[in-house]
C-alpha cells in the first residue's frame, strides 16, 4: 500500500534526488524527446536498494514535477506518491537498475535522430568528428528486436550485455542511457542525440562519412572523457538555472 508522501527538508537527499529528476523530464520535454505519456526516466531512492523515482503513468514529462514523482519497488508496487508505473517502464528499468551496477539513474525515450539511427541496418556510431568520438567503446548494441517490453523477459533484455557501457542503443526501438546520477545520465543522453543528429545530417547530404582512424579516436576518447569529468554536473546546474527562471514549478 502506498504511503502519503511527506514534507521533506529541501536539503535531504531524496528531495535533491527528486528535483533533478524533475528538471531531466522538463529539458527532455523542451527538445521533443517525450512521447506523450509515454517514455520513462527513473532515479533510485538515494539509500535503497529496491525501489526508484518515476513519473506516474499519464503525466506528460511537461507536468512532472519533484512532488509529483512517485517511488516504486521492484515489483511495480506504489509506495510513495500517488499514481502507477507504465507496464513497460517496470519492466525495463527494474532489470536494468538490478543487473548494471552504474546505472543509478536511468534514461529511456525514442529521440528522433537516435531512433532513427536504430532503424538503419548499419546503426553504428561512426567516428566523424570529436563529438561522435566521446562514445568511442561506450555504447552498447541490441541488434535484436523482438517486441514491446511489456514482460520480464523482453524487460530483462535491455540489461544484458550492457556492461561498463552508459549507453545502449536497441534496434528498432530507441535508446537508454544509465549513470550512477541524472546528471552523468542525461549529459550522455543529450549527447548521444546530438551525434546521432550530426550523422543524420551526412546521411541526408547524400555524401559518404570521412571515418576517423581507430588510434585518433581512442585517443581522442580518452581526453575528452578526462576532460568531461566535470562537465556533466556542471552542464546540468546550468540547464536547471534556465529551468528556475522558466519553469520553477519543476523543483516543488
Amino acid at each position: 500500500m502506498a504511503t502519503a508522501l511527506k514534507e521533506v527538508p529541501r536539503s535531504d537527499p531524496a528531495w535533491e534526488a527528486r528535483v533533478d529528476l524533475a528538471a531531466a523530464h522538463r529539458l527532455a520535454a523542451r527538445n521533443n524527446w517525450d512521447d506523450g505519456i509515454f517514455n520513462h526516466f527513473t532515479l533510485m531512492v538515494p539509500g535503497a536498494k529496491d525501489r526508484f523515482f518515476v513519473k506516474a503513468h499519464g503525466l506528460m514529462m511537461s507536468e512532472v514535477t519533484a512532488g509529483n514523482l512517485i517511488a516504486v519497488d521492484f515489483e511495480g508496487n506504489t509506495v510513495e506518491g500517488e499514481g502507477y508505473i507504465e507496464t513497460s517502464a517496470r519492466t525495463i528499468h527494474t532489470a536494468i537498475h538490478r543487473d548494471v551496477p552504474h546505472a543509478g539513474c536511468i534514461l529511456h525515450a525514442h529521440p528522433p535522430h537516435a531512433t532513427w539511427l536504430t532503424m538503419c541496418e548499419d546503426n553504428r556510431i561512426k567516428m566523424v568528428n570529436q563529438n561522435s568520438m566521446y562514445f568511442y567503446d561506450r555504447v552498447a548494441y541490441d541488434d535484436l528486436f523482438i517486441g514491446a517490453a511489456m514482460d520480464d523477459e523482453k524487460g530483462a533484455q535491455f540489461g544484458c550485455g550492457v556492461g561498463d557501457k552508459r549507453v545502449l542503443m536497441s534496434a528498432n526501438h530507441g535508446i537508454t542511457t544509465m549513470a550512477p546520477t541524472v546528471a552523468e545520465a542525461y549529459f550522455e543522453f543529450r549527447n548521444i542525440e546530438k551525434v546521432c543528429r550530426e550523422m543524420y545530417m551526412v546521411a541526408c547530404a547524400g555524401k559518404e562519412p570521412r571515418i576517423i582512424s581507430d588510434n585518433i579516436a581512442r585517443m581522442t576518447a580518452k581526453q575528452l572523457r578526462a576532460e568531461y569529468v566535470s562537465a556533466a554536473g556542471l552542464s546540468f546546474k546550468a540547464m536547471k538555472r534556465e529551468l528556475d527562471a522558466d519553469e520553477p514549478d519543476y523543483a516543488t
